[in-house]
């Protein structure tokens, strides 16, 4: 599993930037333009999470996730191939992320819910920990190669490359020897979303991180898909210098899967939000025009925030989640996390376009900054721990 992580964030390194920049390239494409294409795939995401949560929970995850990343290969074929012969356009690619998203729908809850089937909860630390650290390296190579392709060749074979990357990724994981659990027959999906949204509402750190990583997600998605591609918006040195920004954060993911590896953490929500506020200056650096080493080094701490908060909150709905119920709970942890992403990267271009990208860009860094201290005055994240 691990193995297919990295595989599929090589890809998913080349993404961002080839989308971005193959946006940007189409004649008389803004920012608006970028902000329709980045904002296509959350739409149905959303509306079909809750759905893909149920799936997840009654068949068989792994056979869920290899299946979805197979047919997303296609959709990111078609963008790549549009982009190489010159007919993309907006509403090409748009259509394309409309249609990854609902694949998308079905392999979030069910690639979340993949670890717990394999380890003991004692082990899921570790577990998290080391697939991030793959998950990092790969998305490592993959920017890096990402500005370089995109500067040489172009986006669409930056794109082609990121699907051949999901169909290899999809193809090992499919194949996976798990066995499938046998699930109890179910009165039906509304019951089972009743039964997830209990075992969801019944936690109180949940809800807290749910409401504050509303908040935090869509100012990060926002500075991720549209203001960041905009502040470097150089067409010959642009796709370069924000490949090093990610990939900054990619080495600061990678170090901080490495610390959280070794280290048991007593209170992990309490640090791991206390990073995530520290994440907001490279928001900042980017907002004051730092130099380029300055916002790289800024994004390898955010980098690290985001890592020791990724595997501690896995770990944490992994311990005390039942696992027959999770990916139903995960489902809604993502529709709250993310519900108002999209209208974050809406505006963004638009708003950018307007009021300068610093000074979004200064805003984004003050939401996260506010949302993220705001959480640690609910006690059960201060107080939570796991196993």
């Amino acid at each position: 599993m691990a193995i297919s992580r990295f595989i599929s964030n090589v890809g998913n390194g080349v993404s961002p930037i080839a989308l971005a920049y193959g946006v940007l390239s189409l004649d008389g494409a803004d920012g608006k333009d970028l902000s329709i294409v980045m904002a296509a795939r959350f739409g149905p995401l959303l509306a079909f999470m809750l759905f893909g949560g149920v799936i997840a929970d009654r068949f068989q995850r792994n056979r869920l996730v290899g299946g979805s990343d197979m047919l997303g290969s296609f959709l990111a074929a078609v963008s790549a191939i549009s982009l190489i012969a010159g007919f993309s356009s907006v509403w090409l690619l748009a259509l394309m992320g409309a249609l990854f998203g609902i694949l998308n729908a079905i392999w979030w809850p069910a690639m979340s819910g993949v670890l717990p089937e394999i380890l003991p909860k004692e082990k899921l630390q570790e577990g998290n920990a080391v697939i991030g650290l793959l998950t990092n390296i790969g998305y490592i190579v993959g920017t890096l190669a990402g500005g370089i392709l995109v500067s040489t060749v172009g986006a669409g074979w930056g794109l082609l490359t990121d699907a051949i990357s999901f169909f290899i990724a999809g193809a090992i994981v499919w194949n996976l020897p798990i066995i499938g659990k046998v699930k109890e027959k179910s009165p039906g999906i509304l019951h089972d979303l009743i039964v997830g949204w209990k075992e969801f509402i019944s936690r109180s750190w949940v809800i807290a991180m749910v409401f504050a990583f509303a908040l935090i997600n869509m100012a990060f998605e926002s500075m991720l898909s549209v203001l960041g591609p905009l502040n470097f918006n150089d067409p010959e040195t642009g796709p370069r210098h924000w490949s090093y920004n990610l990939a900054g954060l990619s080495i600061g993911m990678l170090i901080g899967g490495i610390w959280v590896l070794k280290v048991k953490i007593k209170k992990p929500l309490f640090l791991a939000m206390v990073l995530i506020a520290i994440s907001a200056v490279w928001d900042f650096s980017l907002a004051f025009d730092l130099p380029l080493a300055m916002t790289v080094f800024a994004s390898v701490l955010s980098g690290i925030s985001l890592e020791v908060f990724m595997v501690t909150w896995n770990t944490s709905l992994q311990s005390h989640v039942p696992e027959e119920s999770y990916s139903r709970v995960s489902s809604y942890d993502t529709l709250g996390s993310y519900g108002i992403a999209p209208l974050g990267i809406v505006v963004a271009g638009p708003l950018a376009m307007h009021f300068g990208v610093n000074n979004i860009l200064f805003i984004t860094g003050a939401i996260t900054f506010t949302a993220a201290v705001l959480s640690l005055f609910v006690k059960s994240v201060r107080e939570l721990e796991n196993p």
